[in-house]
């Protein structure tokens, strides 16, 4: 099979050779005449691939793959095409995940690893597709369109371009990552595909593409310029085609000078003081003068003696506790005492205490956050209260109940 796939190699090749002339003809002409040909030579170009007819009566032309061969060895951006079509890559590239994963399931390993090939020969084809394609575009520009004449001709070259990049970025948007990972599953080879390099082609060429929509962007504005421009200087040569005795008067004679010839820029600069005219010595005096001044405290400061400092043993000293702080420790020690759990409030009342109730409640739920957690488990709080009429999750806290747990 592969002897035989050489020697069709070697001779299609051969004859690209041999009949150099005649494929270049083709080539630049766009279809090449039967006249004065070898049929012979003509039918075997057929039957290679190498020329078609489009209908029985037109002439020949060089087929798709061919042309794109001269078209990038020879750097030719005359004729070169985008293909900004990514929705049928997309589907072609799910179908053949799905064939790859029944072939995978049905333990077929020579149909699995066909439809892999397969599949990483289509997927690297679309990451090269999209760089040739951004090469073609950084090409057209670099050259400002220049295999097109007209300044009108470059401007549709450039819509056609944007256009073509507004296809390709909307194309690319098709592709959800999530959705690749969810049909690559736990497959190592699919997730490296699907996931990993495609994700890498797609971001570098999602950034090169907007860096060319801008300087599309850039080129179509200085075009259209250019274009403004001619047409004014293209409007005064018929003008004065049109009138010949016509001679431009002097416009700087003129009181109001027309804005068309009103370009120069202004040579008086912008006021400011002028601090060596002793002609206005006075009015800056007088500016001077107008200035705040700031006035310091003037009171002199005596400074003290410096006092002998003797170091001695620290006295000890005590600090006296809070007493509602003592309070709650007793309220806490009358529960471990009784074994029972108590309301807070009921406590607060039965022993006449002096402080507020919510502050009473604040210090209580405070002092048992504050236990350490060895302590802590042996007591349990419990709010007592009632949810907000209106706002829903807010608990209103009446009474707390501590116990032993």
């Amino acid at each position: 099979m592969s002897s035989n796939l050489h020697q069709a190699g070697v001779k299609l090749l051969k004859q690209l050779g041999r009949h150099a002339d005649l494929i270049m003809d083709a080539y630049q002409a766009g279809s090449i005449s039967e006249e004065g040909r070898d049929p012979k030579v003509l039918e075997k170009l057929k039957t290679s691939g190498i020329l078609w007819r489009p209908e029985v009566e037109s002439e020949l032309r060089l087929t798709r793959s061919v042309r794109a061969m001269l078209e990038e060895g020879l750097s030719d951006e005359r004729n070169r095409q985008i293909d900004s079509n990514v929705g049928s890559a997309l589907a072609t590239i799910k179908t053949l995940v799905d064939h790859y994963k029944e072939a995978r399931h049905n333990v077929d390993f020579s149909a699995s690893e066909a439809y892999l090939a397969d599949l990483s020969e289509h997927v690297f084809a679309f990451s090269e597709g999209l760089r040739y394609s951004i090469r073609v575009l950084w090409s057209r520009i670099n050259n400002e369109f220049g295999y097109v004449g007209s300044i009108n001709a470059k401007i549709r070259e450039n819509e056609l371009a944007q256009s073509q990049v507004t296809e390709l970025l909307n194309g690319l948007e098709m592709f959800k990552f999530s959705e690749l990972a969810e049909l690559a599953g736990d497959v190592r080879e699919l997730r490296r595909l699907l996931v990993t390099n495609l994700q890498v082609s797609l971001s570098d060429c999602t950034q090169e593409l907007s860096v060319v929509q801008a300087r599309l962007l850039e080129l179509l504005g200085r075009f259209r310029q250019i274009r403004g421009r001619t047409r004014l200087l293209k409007g005064f040569l018929l003008y004065t085609d049109q009138h010949p005795d016509y001679r431009p008067v002097d416009h700087v004679a003129h009181k109001q000078v027309p804005q068309l010839f009103n370009r120069a820029e202004p040579s008086i600069g912008p006021a400011h003081v002028d601090v060596h005219n002793s002609l206005q010595e006075n009015e800056l005096l007088e500016m001077v003068a107008r200035i705040k001044s700031i006035v310091r405290d003037s009171q002199t400061h005596t400074r003290a003696e410096p006092s002998q400092v003797s170091l001695s043993v620290a006295e000890d000293f005590d600090i006296p506790d809070n007493p509602l702080k003592l309070a709650v420790e007793d309220y806490f020690c009358r529960v471990i005492d009784t074994g029972r759990s108590q309301s807070a409030l009921d406590y607060h009342q039965e022993h006449g205490l002096e402080w507020d109730s919510e502050s009473w409640l604040y210090q209580v739920i405070g002092e048992f956050e504050g236990l350490a957690d060895e302590y802590r488990n042996y007591f349990e709080l419990e709010p007592i209260g009632e949810p907000h009429p209106i706002y829903t999750g807010n608990f209103i806290i009446r009474d707390v109940e501590v116990g032993l747990s």
